[in-house]
């Protein structure tokens, strides 16, 4: 598995306004500086996990949602950029009876998405927000962990929810044997409360400290 394609450009589209004025939100130093870091990486990233914390155990997050907390943190919601990245997120998934969690995955769904090397969409589209990499084509089974099961019967991402005429699904979360299908990738309506993984932005952290030289983050 492996994310392709460093997306270039794509960084103010990011920052658009949401439905409902919404927006992404930015770090926030005090809050940067105080992050809990349930666990760390052998290369040092630190991961937060929502359910562990006990203000949050019983809190779900829409995905932007998701985001912004992670994001006023100097995180972001997980990115899956390699294999063991993504069966070390999966196995605490498992162990811990996490039915579902968000990442940072995402159709490219804004102004621009028209370019040549992002259609069709729903093949060549996918990217991880948090790093802004694109993903393998989902075509390419071998390089990611899309589930071979939904809720239609039919390989992820599916957009099931639009072709039952509801919201399109446009973000990815890992789902736990949902569909009695493992612990994979589906696409999911953005709309939906999960809990989430936040995993330390450097470019985030590298901003604050920049700004912030007196804080200690």
């Amino acid at each position: 598995m492996k994310s392709v394609v460093l997306i270039a450009g794509l960084f103010g589209l990011v920052l658009a306004q949401f439905p409902n004025g919404r927006i992404l939100e930015p770090p926030v130093p005090a809050l940067c500086s105080q992050r809990i870091i349930h666990e760390r990486t052998p290369d040092g990233k630190g991961y937060f996990f929502s359910w562990r914390d006990p203000a949050l155990k019983d809190v779900q997050e829409d995905w932007l949602g998701g985001r912004n907390y992670c994001r006023q943190r100097c995180m972001d919601l997980v990115s899956l950029e390699t294999s063991a990245e993504n069966e070390w997120i999966k196995k605490r998934i498992v162990d811990e009876k996490v039915k579902y969690i968000w990442t940072s995955g995402r159709l490219c769904d804004f102004k621009g998405c028209d370019r040549a090397d992002l259609q069709p969409l729903p093949i060549n589209g996918w990217f991880w927000t948090a790093i802004l990499q694109k993903l393998a084509p989902t075509t390419q089974r071998d390089q990611n962990d899309w589930s071979e099961n939904g809720g239609i019967g039919k390989p992820q991402p599916d957009n099931r929810e639009a072709q039952q005429g509801g919201a399109s699904e446009n973000c990815i979360a890992i789902l736990n044997q949902f569909y009695n299908d493992g612990v994979n990738w589906h696409d999911v309506a953005c709309h939906h409360r999960k809990p989430f993984v936040c995993e330390e932005n450097e470019d985030l952290l590298k901003y604050v400290r920049y700004t912030n030289p007196n804080l200690r983050v």
